[in-house]
């Protein structure tokens, strides 16, 4: 039986459930339960669990999570409440999850817009639903934060309860690793694959040296339209935020807006969100700035890149410019940051969702994976034998893509 309780800490109020649990390998036998509805209450004990898992990423931290919330990018206003789950052993944080309500399925990559449309069709209520996931944030890392795998399997166990206690159609885990999947699948889960393309440094000494690992064609292509780029008088510097001027950190918001503004789309990210990673998190960024002749040398285009540095890991996020120059997309967001990838021994390059096109520019297709709970039994068993049918097609896709590789036969 579910037994409620309210907890004052620190003044605010939180709530806890507690459920007697069956002893799993070493979990106690009684968790607490604390869900979470601002991110910025989160724990120091969040970022130590973390850094323990098997593929913690800087967007997991509670410094991005929080600057996501306070300005106002991913809150309930915009159809993402926080509702994160954290379980307790005594005082230890065993295991936690970053969980948000949603009534709309926009800035997820994972795309389940036909499913709610079968619900509609059936008269039923797709939203509510249950994401677990970093908003706006296609990269694979880890989710289910735990101090071993019983753990990691309780909390799908609590995902679950939750649903059913908000009523919610589903539970959605989005880019998350192996780790993850595991319990879920065992949990009858619905798995879904996805294709994203990745640079691997295989320790070039330069960028040319990578270059010539190219089909010849691809290495002829990357250089005219990096020669495009220069003979049309740009310039090229990469600055880490650290060291960035409030002339630069203002280029970066206004050439991202007007980019999401040319896509006929409202930008997720307000000016806040970058504030807030230029003070609490400018170690993880950097900026390609491109200044242009015409301009009188001013800077007028720019792409912003995270970094991991424990990982060396590099993930392509944004960019936009205020002027037209033939192939800049393709310099800015692939060859300039490449260069710095390899002048810098960073060993991964992740080009962020979709996109066939990043092949050419030498990103190899990966496959990410999501796992999905269906409450409803009768939509359930029909998303799982639709996910099952979707796998193998992507699994054709990414065969296919394999098979034209960019690189030259050894």
């Amino acid at each position: 039986m579910l037994i409620k309780r309210i907890i004052i800490l620190t003044g605010l109020a939180r709530i806890f459930y507690e459920y007697p649990m069956t002893v799993i390998s070493d979990v106690a036998k009684s968790l607490r339960l604390q869900i979470v509805d601002d991110p910025s209450q989160l724990p120091t004990a969040w970022d130590a669990l973390l850094a323990a898992q098997v593929q913690p990423t800087p967007f997991m931290q509670r410094a991005y999570l929080t600057a996501l919330h306070l300005s106002g990018s991913a809150t309930a206003k915009t159809g993402w409440q926080a509702h994160y789950v954290l379980l307790w052993q005594g005082e230890a944080l065993v295991a936690a999850c970053p969980l948000y309500l949603k009534n709309h399925s926009r800035g997820e990559y994972v795309f389940d817009h036909s499913w709610a449309n079968a619900y509609a069709q059936h008269g039923l209520n797709y939203y509510p639903k249950l994401v677990c996931a970093v908003p706006f944030t296609p990269v694979q890392g880890s989710r289910l934060l735990a101090v071993n795998d019983a753990a990691r399997a309780v909390l799908v166990q609590t995902l679950e309860s939750e649903a059913q206690r908000l009523q919610a159609s589903s539970v959605h885990l989005l880019f998350n690793t192996e780790q993850d999947l595991a319990p879920a699948a065992d949990a009858g889960w619905a798995t879904r694959q996805t294709v994203q393309f990745h640079w691997n440094n295989a320790n070039y000494e330069s960028f040319e040296a990578f270059l010539k690992t190219l089909e010849q064609k691809k290495a002829k292509k990357a250089r005219a339209e990096m020669r495009k780029v220069r003979e049309a008088g740009v310039t090229w510097r990469s600055v880490r935020a650290i060291d960035t001027t409030p002339a630069e950190r203002a280029l970066l918001v206004r050439c991202y807006t007007q980019t999401y503004h040319e896509h006929g789309n409202e930008p997720y990210l307000s000016p806040a969100f970058f504030d807030a990673m230029f003070t609490h998190m400018a170690q993880h960024w950097l900026l390609c700035i491109a200044s242009h002749a015409e301009f009188d040398g001013e800077d007028f285009a720019c792409s912003l890149i995270a970094l991991d540095s424990t990982a060396k890991v590099a993930y392509g996020r944004y960019w936009g410019a205020l002027a037209r120059v033939d192939s800049l997309h393709f310099d800015a967001c692939y060859y300039q940051p490449l260069q710095w990838c390899i002048a810098n021994g960073y060993q991964r390059f992740e080009g962020g969702a979709q996109g066939e096109h990043k092949m050419a520019r030498g990103l190899l297709p990966v496959i990410t994976q999501s796992a999905h709970h269906i409450a409803h039994p009768q939509f359930a068993q029909a998303i799982l034998n639709f996910t099952q049918r979707e796998q193998h097609g992507v699994q054709g896709y990414f065969n296919e893509l394999a098979a034209h590789s960019p690189l030259r036969e050894k």
